[in-house]
C-alpha cells in the first residue's frame, strides 16, 4: 500500500509555489499519493499565533524578501519576488482546485497552472474569469468549475480543510504531514524524503 501526503497548501503563498513541482517528484519517487488540501492561511494563522505578513516586523518582512532570492537563485525557477496582482484573497483560487477534485479530476496540472498564473505571469487570480481561463488552459471546464467553487458544498469542504489544518498541528504552508508527522515548509522537502527513504515511524513531540 502506497503511503500519503496531506498537502496544506494556498495558491497565494510563493513558498508553495517553491515547493510544488519538487513535492510532485518527491512523491512520485516513492510510489506515495498526495492529497491535496487547499486551505485558507488567514485563519489558520488567527488560530495557531501567527501573523499576516503586513502585520509581521519589519525585519522579518525584510528577510522574506532576501529569502525568497536566495531560493529562486538556488532552484534556478524564473519567478517575480513582489507580482504585479499579489497579494489578494485566494480563496477563490483554492476552491477552483477543490472544485477540481470534487470532479474527480487530477488537479497537479492545475494547481501549477495556477502558481506560474501568480508568480510567473503576473495574472490577476482575484478576478473569476482570469481563473476560468487558466482552468481551461490545465484542460478543465473552467466556467463549470468556478460556479461550483462558490456551492456550498465546496466552501464547506474548505472550512473542513482548515479545521483538519488545525487538527494536524499545521501552522503554515506550504505543510506535509506523512503519518501525523508535520513537515512545514518547502524546505524540509529533503527531510520528508528522508523519512520516505528510509520507513521509520514518525517523530513524536
Amino acid at each position: 500500500m502506497s503511503r500519503r501526503i496531506a498537502y496544506f497548501f494556498s495558491i497565494v503563498s510563493p513558498w508553495s509555489f517553491l515547493g510544488h513541482a519538487r513535492l510532485m517528484d518527491l512523491a512520485q519517487r516513492h510510489g506515495a499519493q498526495v492529497d491535496f488540501h487547499p486551505v485558507e492561511l488567514g485563519p489558520v494563522f488567527a488560530e495557531t499565533g501567527g501573523l499576516p505578513l503586513a502585520k509581521r516586523a519589519p525585519q522579518r518582512q525584510r528577510m522574506r524578501l532576501v529569502e525568497l532570492q536566495r531560493w529562486r537563485l538556488k532552484l534556478g525557477l524564473d519567478f517575480h519576488i513582489q507580482p504585479q496582482h499579489w497579494p489578494f484573497n485566494g480563496s477563490l483560487a483554492d476552491r477552483v482546485v477543490l472544485a477540481a477534485l470534487a470532479d474527480g479530476a487530477d488537479v497537479d496540472v492545475l494547481v501549477r497552472r495556477l502558481f506560474s498564473g501568480v508568480w510567473q505571469r503576473q495574472e490577476n487570480l482575484a478576478e473569476p474569469a482570469v481563473l476560468a481561463v487558466l482552468a481551461d488552459d490545465a484542460g478543465l471546464p473552467g466556467a463549470a468549475l468556478l460556479a461550483r467553487a462558490e456551492t456550498d458544498e465546496i466552501r464547506a469542504a474548505y472550512q473542513a480543510n482548515r479545521e483538519l489544518a488545525i487538527s494536524s498541528d499545521v501552522f503554515g504552508a506550504p505543510s506535509y504531514v506523512l503519518d501525523g508527522e508535520v513537515f512545514w515548509g518547502q524546505d524540509r522537502l529533503d527531510l520528508l524524503d528522508d523519512a520516505l527513504a528510509s520507513g521509520r515511524p514518525p517523530f513524536r513531540p
